[in-house]
């Protein structure tokens, strides 16, 4: 009588256990590195509040809840703009602004911004403007014009908060200087590579 041994030797039992232990470890590990990536993609609150604060010249309660705000809103930046501008208004009003954006892949890009202000107003303003943005693919993905979306213009602890959207790229612009004004934040800012007079 003939007796088949189906056993597997030691070498192959072995190496059958190498191989199950680096799966085991590689997909353990899955999670984690995933959320390692997410969090090289993008800027947690803290961060922002401290660039932010860093710009502004302080963390104030106000700008922490402002950021707050706009993270409750819309989750982690992959982008932010930091920069000045300034507004005048004669019953048709203008904004020039320019900035430099940072991605938090490490891609700069200089950005200027123009665009009519709403309102039937006069005088004029300058202030900072720090703007969160979310979903820009690339650097150069901010140069097109946002419109702003309607109803969506506030007052946070004395920072300004309006947000602009074109597609899936979003902006949060928080302003504080002398003379917020809301009102001047409706409509749409054009954001390009280059200074231009003319923001249609």
């Amino acid at each position: 009588m003939t007796i088949f041994n189906l056993g597997v030797s030691p070498v192959s039992r072995g190496f059958s256990g190498i191989v199950a232990a680096l799966a085991f470890l590689a997909v353990a590990a899955l999670p984690a590195a995933a959320q390692s990536g997410d969090r090289q993609d993008t800027y947690q609150e803290d961060e922002i509040v401290r660039e932010a604060g860093n710009f502004f010249g302080g963390v104030s309660q106000g700008l922490a809840d402002a950021v707050h705000s706009v993270f409750q809103r819309y989750g982690e930046p992959n982008a932010y703009i930091k920069g000045e501008e300034a507004s005048g208004a004669f019953v048709v009003g203008l904004r020039y602004g320019q900035g430099e954006l940072v991605m938090k892949n490490g891609t700069t890009r200089t950005v200027y911004w123009q665009g009519p202000s709403a309102g039937w107003d006069f005088g004029g303003n300058a202030v900072k403007v720090f703007t969160l943005v979310y979903e820009l693919p690339n650097g150069d993905a901010i140069y097109q014009r946002f419109p702003g979306v309607e109803g969506s213009a506030y007052l946070i602890g004395g920072i300004g908060v309006n947000y602009q959207q074109r597609d899936n790229v979003i902006l949060a612009p928080m302003r504080a200087g002398v003379g917020v004004r809301l009102g001047a934040s409706v409509g749409y800012l054009k954001y390009t590579k280059s200074r231009e007079w003319l923001p249609f």
